[in-house]
């Protein structure tokens, strides 16, 4: 049997056991908790309802891309340049964004979205807003911008026309993508209300990433300061 086919053999295999442990979980709890928050949303029409429902799982599992890694260094194992299961949930991640984009430029200003960008003619200022809904929508719509583009590249035809370091630079942008993604909704927190439950549950997203980050960048540091005194 050829290299060829074998190799093409062990990457369908490959792609059988993803679709089954990480695609198909991921996106029954994808439809289960967007039609959950979906149907119990006091929202009177479905544009409103759906932008909420989906919001909520993208910045969840947007979160756990980041989670896994440092994670993987807590617990003393490797983490490779590209691993499925984070690839995945940043597939499901990219999928829920995207959606919750569109949707959400139909909410507030029905048949006018660029007024998310713009001030109107009848309002005080002319431009470009820089007010905090401005805020919020720019970097709501950077942050899609980048996220499509992680999205479009997070497959292996990708890494081996770029090349490891290259792909693992762009794929580093997923940090921008979630302070982008936290602002935005720190932006949006500001200027609606919102139950207590859903802004914890938001701020406890971005917490908990941003201590698992930090613990382990520290396991990284203390890992290389070790390495380079036995060497020494």
């Amino acid at each position: 049997m050829s290299t060829s086919v074998v190799t093409l053999q062990s990457r369908r295999r490959r792609l059988q056991r993803r679709l089954l442990r990480h695609h198909l979980p991921l996106g029954v709890a994808s439809a289960v908790a967007t039609s959950a928050l979906y149907v119990t949303r006091p929202y009177s029409d479905a544009i409103s309802r759906a932008s909420f429902a989906t919001a909520y799982p993208a910045l969840a599992l947007l979160a756990a891309t980041l989670l896994i890694g440092p994670w993987n260094l807590l617990r003393g194992r490797a983490n490779p340049v590209s691993s499925d299961v984070r690839r995945d949930a940043g597939i499901w991640a990219g999928i829920l964004g995207v959606l919750h984009a569109v949707i959400g430029q139909c909410v507030h200003l029905r048949g006018r979205p660029w007024l998310y960008y713009v001030y109107g003619p009848t309002e005080h200022h002319h431009g470009l807003r820089h007010d905090v809904f401005g805020l919020a929508n720019y970097t709501g719509l950077v942050a899609v911008l980048v996220l499509i583009t992680l999205l479009a590249t997070s497959n292996d035809y990708s890494l081996r026309a770029m090349g490891t370091p290259r792909w693992k630079q762009l794929q580093r942008w997923n940090y921008a993508v979630f302070t982008l993604t936290a602002v935005h909704a720190a932006g949006y927190f500001a200027i609606e209300k919102q139950k207590a439950n859903f802004v914890a549950t938001a701020a406890g997203c971005v917490m908990l990433t941003l201590l698992l980050q930090a613990a382990g960048w520290m396991r990284r540091r203390r890992t290389i300061l070790t390495q380079n005194g036995h060497a020494l």
